[in-house]
């Protein structure tokens, strides 16, 4: 369902076509300012409904590139337990299995556990500098620490799976792929932060955004045919918002 700011966004962009096709019907309607002209106001339009589609577009870019995001991650903590589970029967020195295993802890987005009672301020919730944790949820860095787990297999001599998506080319092409479908996120979310910017620019910049315009055009009825006239009522009641 679309947020509240989004519907106002479409309701602002359908209602100057409203105000537009009303204006257009008075006869004395021949604003002295250009940017309240019924062409200006037509074109105004048309660039805010372009710019419309253009967010959405993106937006489902950005969603699409996420999914797949998801997907791809999808394996990711199987496969790390499924590595730690080997190396245990190597028979490893313990600080190169402690590292392997804490980088897994990182993937996996687990605690360690302690037994300080972390301190708890007015609001009720602990208090961040007394948490212990060793969760990495951003999924860069989780695709970074799998990085680096497959740096210390490939110093491991005895790492020889004999199962093929536990091998070191595959899972380095999978790691890839992570780091992949990450940036891949990155770039759609950027594009779609860069037309939200254009979008507001539009509608909502100071003096030249349809919002002030539509209000300018609802002052200019008002001086042309007087604050109770049938015209000035018939457009007053149609609604422009600004997002808070």
């Amino acid at each position: 369902m679309p947020s509240q700011s989004e519907v106002g966004h479409a309701k602002n962009v359908a209602n100057l076509q409203k105000l537009t096709e009303q204006v257009t019907v008075f006869a004395l309607y021949n604003p002295p300012v250009e940017n309240l002209t019924v062409a200006n106001l037509q074109a105004l339009y048309t660039t805010a409904s372009a710019k419309l589609t253009e967010v959405e577009y993106q937006r489902n870019a950005n969603k699409y590139t996420i999914a797949v995001r998801q997907t791809t991650f999808g394996n990711l903590k199987s496969t790390c337990t499924r590595i730690i589970n080997l190396l245990n029967i190597l028979g490893l020195p313990p600080g190169t299995l402690d590292q392997a295993k804490s980088l897994n802890r990182s993937i996996q987005g687990g605690q360690k556990s302690t037994t300080k009672t972390p301190e708890t301020p007015d609001n009720g919730q602990p208090s961040p500098m007394n948490q212990i944790s060793t969760s990495r949820q951003s999924y860069t860095q989780k695709a970074v620490n799998f990085g680096i787990l497959l740096q210390l297999l490939e110093t491991i001599p005895t790492y020889t799976p004999n199962e093929d998506d536990l091998k070191l080319p595959n899972l380095t092409t999978y790691q890839a792929s992570l780091m992949s479908v990450t940036q891949a996120v990155d770039q759609t979310e950027a594009q779609l932060n860069a037309k939200f910017i254009e979008r507001d620019q539009i509608l909502y910049a100071a003096g030249t955004g349809l919002y002030t315009i539509a209000q300018n055009v609802k002052k200019y009825v008002k001086s042309l045919y007087g604050a109770t006239s049938p015209e000035y009522a018939t457009i007053s009641i149609i609604k422009f918002t600004v997002p808070v």
